[in-house]
């Protein structure tokens, strides 16, 4: 049998774990929507804060702001110049320090010759690479300082070969030597489509070591090695010219000490040409006052390097941004791999509103489904439905004279002419029994054969043995059957015994909210508060009393209806004009349209009408609104109160013309007017809809 062995799991998200609940994320975006936002705006705004067990992009993008400043505060570029000159002031002091006791010529030309080394580090130490040198200590000293070049430059192009190298080793060396050879190989036949996975696993089996980032296939390597190529280059350009010549010329010396100056020249061509849009010239600031080693050097600039594409990635502030464009190996390595399912987490909540139905992209844009409008609508409600007293909706209206279509209630009540409903048959008979008793009317006894004479047959009891059992085509047989023998007694009922059971209807209505999309809605800051009214009134109508027909108009310099799908993405008309005339015509054809429903109007607006629609179907604007204008806005005033339809208007500013205005439509039509805040505009709103609705219709 095979053996297995179990341990945590460490290769990501729990891939057994529940599917994201991407409606928490949902109700999070419907506060920036509800509250005046684009859906684009919102899940922009959601990402940016993350959900509540996830970091978000602003998160991150603090981090990667702070790695930054500590990268920057490292160090100094120039430190392998610092400690290059360190060591090799050492080596010669030493040797200074040999040659003064001997008062030998030979002493006084070698002190010749030291003093005569140029200036610059790279140049002296070429020099001094045959010097024989008298102090045991300088040699040493010496040699130090050519083997912490070579690691430091190979540690430049490979990260962690200076710790590969750490011990100086003629035969490690050379190993390195042939490393560089196969790399170059391996990618001059992947040039030419020869390479094969089998091709890197051997050769990371024989040089993985040399390797402490453990590349999992060649696009992988080379990545890395371009990353420090590019930082390498940077470093270079960030120092003064004198710095990039001296450091130039340690690079260059290094290498040649090591044998490796053909085999880097060959690798780097190859990474040139497999890689032909690197970009390492651009230089880096380094603040710090702590020298850096090349090798500490190069990693410092690569990793600043990748935290500025995160930057930029995680900011999500250019056209055409994506999630898709942060690089995951970046982040991988700047913060580990948490950051990473954090990102992943993200992705995932906008790749879920789309697959789960509440997202779509359209022409560009991203909208809400219907889906998602609705629940946002029923979060818009549920907001409402707290703010009001106790908690719950006032003016939740069963009517007494409820239809046959309802559910029992378990109450009854006397038939009237015209009803409808089922008659309660043991209340009907107990009502009868009553009245019978009241009038202490004798009780009739009749006969079976009385019964049948008035066309009023009874089912004759169970017959108690086999003599007095029935045929099949039924009748008795012989005498009258036991029991009737004595007079069964008999009901009498009248039209007033007859009840009728309750039942549950609600009353049906035509509702038409016109909301006012004029600029001055978002100069005051009432918009958002408008359209949270139309989406909790949808919810309600939708929820409570689906049978209604309800009609959505917003108006400006023209009104149009909006359907619930619109409601969520709705921003207000920068336009002039409150055509309060053409919301109230687009109205009575609501009305219009079904004749026997309740109606009920309601009107939010911050100003009054100051624009009229023409003969010719365009839109008129004047202000202070002309006389036409108020004539034919009273006009379709007047015919809402013909169709016996009241008008509640909610006021959302104190203005005075607005109140004028306002306080004649109510005298004229008999509607109420509110001063509403705007946070309190859907309670308002809704309560007085639930007041309205529940009223019943007299006349």
């Amino acid at each position: 049998m095979a053996n297995f062995r179990y341990s945590q799991y460490d290769g990501g998200p729990d891939p057994l774990a529940p599917p994201y609940d991407v409606r928490g994320a949902l109700d999070d975006m419907g506060d920036q929507i509800l509250g005046g936002s684009t859906p684009a705006d919102a899940l922009r705004d959601l990402l940016r804060r993350g959900p509540a067990d996830r970091r978000g992009l602003d998160d991150l993008l603090r981090r990667v702001r702070r790695r930054q400043r500590e990268l920057r505060n490292s160090g100094r570029l120039d430190g392998m110049l610092e400690q290059a000159r360190a060591l090799l002031d050492t080596a010669v002091g030493q040797e200074r320090a040999e040659l003064f006791p001997d008062p030998s010529e030979e002493a006084r030309l070698r002190e010749a010759d030291l003093d005569a080394l140029p200036p610059d580090t790279a140049q002296a130490i070429r020099q001094l690479a045959d010097y024989d040198w008298r102090s045991q200590a300088a040699r040493e000293t010496f040699e130090r300082l050519r083997d912490l070049l070579r690691r430091e430059v190979l540690d430049s192009q490979f990260r962690g070969m200076k710790q590969a190298l750490q011990a100086p080793d003629p035969e490690a060396m050379r190993r390195v030597k042939d490393m560089l050879a196969d790399l170059t190989a391996m990618l001059e036949a992947d040039a030419r489509g020869e390479h094969t996975p089998e091709d890197f696993a051997g050769f990371m089996e024989k040089y993985g070591d040399l390797f402490p980032d453990n590349p999992r296939d060649l696009e992988e390597l080379v990545d890395s090695l371009i990353r420090r190529m590019a930082a390498a280059e940077r470093i270079l350009a960030s120092l003064s010219d004198e710095q990039r010549a001296e450091l130039a010329g340690l690079i260059s010396q290094a290498l040649d000490d090591a044998g490796l100056a053909a085999e880097m020249a060959r690798l780097a061509d190859a990474l040139r040409e497999r890689r032909p849009d690197l970009d390492g010239t651009g230089g880096v600031r380094m603040s710090g006052q702590q020298p850096l080693g090349l090798g500490d050097a190069t990693t410092a600039v690569a990793d600043l390097a990748d935290l500025a594409g995160l930057e930029n990635a995680l900011a999500q502030d250019y056209p055409g941004a994506r999630l898709d464009d942060i690089d995951e190996d970046a982040v991988r390595r700047a913060f580990g791999r948490q950051a990473v399912d954090d990102i992943e987490a993200l992705r995932r909540i906008e790749r879920e509103l789309q697959r789960q139905g509440y997202l779509r992209s359209s022409g560009g844009r991203l909208e809400l489904t219907p889906k998602a409008v609705r629940r946002l609508g029923d979060t818009a409600l549920r907001r409402v439905f707290a703010g009001l007293h106790g908690g719950r909706a006032m003016g939740d209206h069963d009517r007494r004279d409820a239809g046959q279509a309802g559910d029992l209630t378990g109450s009854t009540r006397d038939w009237e002419f015209g009803d409808e409903q089922p008659i309660d048959v043991p209340g009907t008979v107990r009502a009868a029994l009553l009245r019978r008793a009241a009038r202490s009317e004798p009780r009739p006894r009749l006969t079976f054969r009385d019964h049948a004479a008035r066309g009023r047959p009874l089912r004759p009891p169970r017959p108690r043995d086999d003599t007095a059992s029935t045929a099949a085509g039924g009748g008795y047989r012989g005498a009258s059957p036991p029991g009737l023998t004595e007079r069964p007694p008999g009901i009498t009922l009248s039209a007033g015994d007859f009840q009728v059971a309750e039942t549950e209807r609600r009353s049906v209505a035509a509702v038409s909210l016109l909301i006012d999309l004029s600029y001055s809605m978002a100069l005051r800051g009432t918009w958002a508060s408008a359209k949270q009214t139309a989406l909790a009134l949808h919810a309600l109508l939708r929820s409570r009393y689906p049978q209604d027909a309800i009609q959505v108009v917003g108006f400006s310099n023209y009104a149009r209806e909006l359907h619930e799908t619109e409601l969520a993405g709705l921003g207000w008309d920068m336009v002039q004009g409150t055509n309060l005339h053409h919301a109230l015509m687009l109205a009575g054809r609501h009305l219009d349209r079904h004749p026997e429903h309740e109606p009920v109007v309601l009107i939010v607006t911050d100003g009054e009408p100051t624009a009229h629609l023409q003969r010719d179907g365009r839109s008129w604007f004047d202000w202070p609104p002309s006389p036409e204008t108020l004539e034919l806005t009273l006009a379709e005033v007047d015919k809402m109160t013909r169709r016996r339809a009241a008008l509640n208007i909610f006021m959302l500013a104190e203005d005075d013309r607005l109140s004028a205005f306002v306080d004649n439509v109510a005298m004229r039509n008999g509607g109420r007017v509110l001063r509403a805040t705007p946070e309190r505009l859907g309670e308002y709103v809704v309560n007085d809809f639930l007041r309205t609705r529940g009223a019943r219709r007299q006349g």
